[in-house]
């Protein structure tokens, strides 16, 4: 991973809350429709993570399908070194 790129926490409030990785930002994968204005301020490509990798998968396939480059990290864990 570059250090140049953003990291999105899909994950709960609640998970996230309880930790997660340094710098990274949380929008809940089931908020990502209504916070679209949110990832068009954000520099691409950005990476997604959540618990263990299958809700940044989903938010990747949305992400990209509306013209965003980003990639799938799997868990924050990865990132949290």
């Amino acid at each position: 991973m570059g250090n140049n790129k953003k990291i999105i926490d899909v994950r709960t409030q609640e998970e996230f809350k309880e930790a997660h990785a340094p710098g990274s930002i949380n929008i809940p994968l089931q908020e990502i429709p209504q916070r679209m204005d949110e990832f068009k301020t954000l520099e691409t490509p950005f990476i997604l993570c959540c618990a263990g990798g299958t809700r940044s998968g989903r938010a990747m396939e949305y992400l990209s399908a509306q013209g965003f480059e980003c990639e799938n990290g799997g868990s924050w864990k990865n990132f949290a070194k």
